[in-house]
């Protein structure tokens, strides 16, 4: 093709995408014009700021970046266009709070096409209502702190075997897809009941790969091969539910009870009483996996960095874990053992403000939203992140230092601004899952292991989620209590 008809067909492409965009936002946006917050939508409105966003979140500074400078020259709420749609930015604990408060009411949760269609349209993430609140307590229910007092023993042995399996006889590890894999196996074996096979792991990466991408569907491209990865994976879940719910029927005195395989068990439950489809089945655990795995993965490789760095918090971390196996003899941990391992969550938490799981997330205006002084049109993206308050020195003093000890007290904390988990209506189910899994990987890993960081100035990336750059490799050698 001549450069003159690339030329045409790009210009011709910018038009009818100007286009659409006109026909879509143009008569909401020329009537709201005087009330709209101030900021740019770019040269090309249905571009927008979107390749300036990207370069941001990408390298890990989505705040610094592309937020602070705008907030700076706008105010704490401005617009801009992003991935196709005019979006409004918010923040402070007070816009975290109206906007995650009223879900469902003013705004509803928003990803990008592609997400959706990867992580399944009968999911909670996509769900509203009493739809949503009736599977979502479902999944609560198992994932709550009594639902997984059943599954501390099985976490234990599950973390014991992984480090004998992937750190024992060895000078160096990546922390970071060390603890990707334990996370996946934990969620596999001990939430679901299904034994972790070759290549499992993988096939989820390769769904995740797409879940940001332009959802095109041509052969080859980032989008298809994520469909192709996501046809896989629903044949296999089809045939492990069918089972599952095959064995529960056969079984007179199948329970919903505690214990491996809760969570399954409790949905394929729900399948058979007829209150869940296959497929809300099939696509909440699909979900419910990419938001366990990769999320508590990058918090618990961040808190060894964390750890390695400040070797005060490190003896402190180690004394914690030492007097818990002088009470308990060495044995396996109990809650109560869990419960005494307050300042190790003082540690995690503090790595989560300053490198949070999440960046924030959007949402999509239900009706024109007056806040502010601005109105957000109906049909319009709403944005908060974690980093505005998660940085703000009025509520977090020194607010770039690494201080467990903030965390102490953290009922003083104003709500809605420590949203590592996000909050509202919306507010991550599967909390206490990661809490569980941090505490129990920690207490492991600092009684076994000494370790030291290969590169202390390890980057952290996002794409689509937050991980270091090079995987965190690690040394590490048995340590001797």
């Amino acid at each position: 093709m001549s450069s003159s008809l690339v030329v045409a067909f790009a210009l011709h492409f910018l038009l009818a995408s100007a286009a659409v965009f006109l026909i879509r936002f143009g008569k909401t946006y020329l009537k709201c014009a005087k009330r709209l917050p101030p900021g740019s939508m770019g040269l090309i409105p249905w571009i927008g700021e979107t390749m300036e966003f990207y370069k941001a979140q990408r390298g890990n500074r989505l705040f610094e970046g592309f937020v602070q400078p705008r907030i700076t020259k706008h105010g704490s709420v401005f617009k801009t266009s992003l991935m196709g749609s005019p979006t409004v930015v918010v923040s402070g604990a007070e816009a975290n709070r109206f906007f995650l408060a009223n879900e469902f009411k003013l705004v509803v949760s928003s990803w990008p096409s592609s997400s959706v269609e990867l992580m399944g349209r009968e999911s909670i993430m996509e769900m509203r209502g009493r739809r949503h609140q009736h599977i979502r307590g479902a999944i609560a229910k198992c994932l709550g702190v009594s639902g997984l007092d059943g599954l501390v023993l099985k976490m234990c042995e599950t973390v014991s075997a992984h480090l004998d399996a992937e750190w024992r006889g060895r000078a160096e590890v990546s922390l970071y897809m060390s603890a990707k894999s334990l996370t996946f196996r934990i969620v596999f074996e001990c939430l679901l009941g299904i034994r972790v096979e070759a290549g499992m792991l993988r096939i989820f990466e390769r769904v995740l790969e797409g879940a940001f991408a332009l959802p095109l569907r041509l052969p080859g491209s980032t989008f298809w091969k994520a469909k192709v990865a996501r046809a896989e994976l629903e044949r296999m879940l089809i045939g492990i539910v069918r089972k599952r719910k095959a064995e529960m029927e056969e079984a007179e005195d199948a329970t919903e009870g505690e214990g491996e395989g809760i969570l399954l068990t409790k949905l394929v439950s729900e399948l058979t009483a007829g209150s869940m489809s296959e497929q809300e089945v099939i696509d909440n655990v699909v979900l419910l996996v990419f938001a366990a795995h990769d999320t508590t993965s990058f918090a618990i490789a961040m808190t060894f960095k964390m750890l390695a760095l400040h070797p005060s918090c490190h003896n402190l971390v180690l004394q914690e874990h030492k007097e818990i196996l002088r009470s308990n003899g060495g044995g396996d941990l109990t809650m109560k053992d869990i419960a005494k391992m307050s300042y190790t969550w003082q540690v995690a938490q503090e790595t989560m403000r300053l490198f949070p799981p999440i960046f924030g997330s959007f949402r999509r205006a239900l009706r024109d939203i007056e806040f502010r002084g601005f109105t957000i049109p109906k049909g319009w993206k709403v944005l908060w992140t974690t980093y505005d308050t998660h940085f703000d020195g009025a509520h977090f003093q020194n607010p770039l230092e690494f201080d467990p000890g903030r965390f102490k007290e953290p009922k003083t904390l104003q709500p809605y601004v420590y949203l590592p988990f996000g909050g509202g209506p919306r507010v991550c189910a599967g909390y206490q899952l990661a809490k569980l899994n941090i505490l129990i990987f920690v207490h492991y890993a600092v009684t076994q292991y000494d370790w030291s960081l290969v590169d202390a100035n390890e980057a952290v990336i996002v794409d689509p989620l937050p991980f270091p750059a090079r995987g965190m490799p690690v040394n590490i050698s048995p340590k001797i209590l």
